[in-house]
């Protein structure tokens, strides 16, 4: 029935922007969150009939979704660790208590922004108790390689919260020895070189390096022995090598062989050998054969370039760092700078289609599609951005005006449902005064009137009603007397006059000669005048006062 799918359309739009009401409520009390992303509402149609005389309304039907992949605003902070992504992409992190209670399968949820800090145990957490997600670094600060579709190889990021001392494992050596040592007529004198490195407990050593050139009986000979000898194992010998230098005009000074007396083997293509220390090896790099980084041989001076190690002293860290490509670098009181994580940034298809979670989290999803895990500033990622957080996405004044037009749609289609209900009423259930109203409807109901015409018709015709009630009432020829007073008010003027309050007590209304009393059309009769207005007289006696 066409009347009965107004009432249902009614209803349905009410709920639909009760559910829009709820979304821009949400909105502005997230508007002070960082990293909220603000919720919509879509409203659609639905159609109840193809065409035909008749018309069936089928109302609407909401739908909610979040915008994830609209950014907010970005502002600074005073921690280092404040991050917030500047472009696409998002931090991965991980509840804490899920990930204490599953390591090995943790559930990696997604956020563009944090307050990070480290807690009691050493995590980099947020005050909701999330841990910052992260590739860990090798010994030497590399990143290996990880997979990029799956969370194998993240681990939460943390520190130790214990002094800190790291052994070495690599020297990288520059230097440049003298030609003119290897002369026929030299003093055959040596060089030596100690390099510093630290064992396993953080103790500084060294290895003391000789260079000895060998002395022809004529011309040059281009060749020095190496010795290599450690502090940690009272001066033991731990590697001695012959390294010829070439005197061609292509390749003059650079290294044309190595012969390993002892120690590691020496690779001519990477320029590396191994010695081992008391604590263990040591990788010691001089230079690949017609290399021109590492030994040379020119000129007449010695000539310590650089010497590079990796490894630290013990020392307490006092500071975090996260650069822009997602690298985190712990700071020592040493002075020893060392990367010990990297944090991905990851990208999905759909970012709108990932499960909102609590804290301004994000789940992944069949509808956002698989993540990727990129280098921060690589791809389609923005980078990292330190001291630094996203403001919530919410436009106050857009939500507002939003409110507005909501409140006035849910308005009218609480407007439709009451003149529908009006249009359904039964005499019975409206009072006595307006039946001649229904019966009216029912004649045209017999005329098979439209339902969807006889509404409005019958709502105009009960605006006529009752505005030209006061004027009959005034029009009526009683009588009525003013017990104060003692003076005699006639005609339907006067009465209105003491309906208005012009007068000071009740009004005794009495029959004239020949006139209807009032209770012959009653609705309303004058109420006291310091009430004001009609008295209704709906549930009073239908007896007229003063008329027998």
């Amino acid at each position: 029935m066409t009347i009965s799918s107004s009432l249902n359309a009614g209803v349905s739009g009410l709920t639909a922007n009760a559910s829009r009401l709820a979304a821009i409520s949400d909105n502005i009390a997230n508007s002070s969150t960082y990293g909220y992303r603000r919720a919509e509402t879509e409203f659609n149609a639905l159609v109840m009939t193809d065409g035909g005389r008749s018309y069936t309304a089928g109302g609407v039907m909401s739908s909610n979704m979040r915008v994830i992949d609209q950014k907010g605003s970005l502002v600074t902070t005073g921690n280092a660790t404040d991050l917030a992504v500047r472009g696409r992409g998002m931090l991965p992190v991980v509840g804490g208590p899920q990930y204490q209670a599953n390591p090995t399968e943790p559930e990696l949820l997604l956020t563009s922004t944090g307050s990070f800090r480290i807690n009691e145990e050493g995590y980099l957490a947020n005050e909701l108790g999330y841990f910052l997600m992260g590739w860990p670094a090798d010994i030497d600060g590399t990143i290996p390689n990880f997979p990029r579709d799956t969370v194998d190889g993240l681990e939460p990021v943390r520190f130790s919260l214990n002094l800190q001392g790291d052994p070495t494992t690599a020297v990288e050596m520059s230097l440049n020895l003298p030609a003119t040592a290897t002369m026929s007529d030299s003093e055959g004198s040596s060089e030596t070189l100690s390099v510093e490195y630290f064992d396993n407990l953080g103790v500084s050593q060294n290895i003391a390096m000789t260079f000895t050139p060998t002395v022809p009986a004529t011309g040059m000979s281009n060749e020095w022995t190496i010795v290599m000898t450690d502090s940690a194992s009272a001066g033991a010998v731990i590697g001695e090598y012959v390294v010829t230098f070439d005197d061609t005009r292509a390749a003059g000074g650079k290294i044309s062989a190595v012969t390993t007396v002892s120690g590691g083997a020496y690779d001519a293509t990477t320029g590396k050998m191994t010695v081992t220390v008391d604590g263990g090896p040591i990788e010691v790099d001089i230079g690949a054969v017609g290399d021109s980084i590492g030994l040379s041989q020119l000129s007449n001076s010695f000539a310590p370039i650089s010497i590079a190690k990796d490894g630290s002293p013990v020392g307490n860290m006092v500071s975090v760092e996260v650069d822009e490509n997602g690298f985190v670098n712990a700071l020592y009181d040493s002075g020893v700078s060392k990367t010990l994580y990297q944090i991905p940034l990851a990208d999905l298809p759909n970012p709108n289609g990932m499960i909102p979670m609590d804290n301004q989290t994000f789940k992944p999803s069949p509808e956002s599609g698989s993540y990727f895990l990129w280098d921060a500033g690589d791809g389609p990622t923005g980078d990292i951005k330190s001291y630094a957080r996203e403001e919530s996405t919410t436009d106050v004044a857009h939500e507002l005006t939003d409110m507005i037009q909501t409140q006035r749609a849910y308005s009218s289609n609480a407007k439709v449902i009451q003149t529908v209900a009006l249009s359904l009423a039964l005499a019975t259930l409206l009072p006595v005064e307006i039946s001649p109203c229904v019966l009216a409807r029912f004649i045209l109901m017999v005329l098979r009137v439209c339902s969807a015409t006889i509404a409005p018709l019958f709502v105009r015709m009960l605006d006529m009603f009752f505005s030209s009630l006061n004027v009959a009432l005034c029009a009526i020829p009683v009588s009525g007397l003013d017990p104060l007073s003692g003076r005699t008010l006639s005609g339907g003027a006067d009465l209105c006059r003491a309906e208005r309050g012009e007068t000071s007590r009740d009004v005794v209304l009495t029959k004239q000669p020949g006139a209807l009393p009032p209770c012959a059309i009653q609705p309303w009769m004058p109420a006291h005048p310091r009430e004001g207005g009609l008295k209704p007289s709906l549930s009073q006696p239908r007896i007229c006062p003063g008329v027998g």
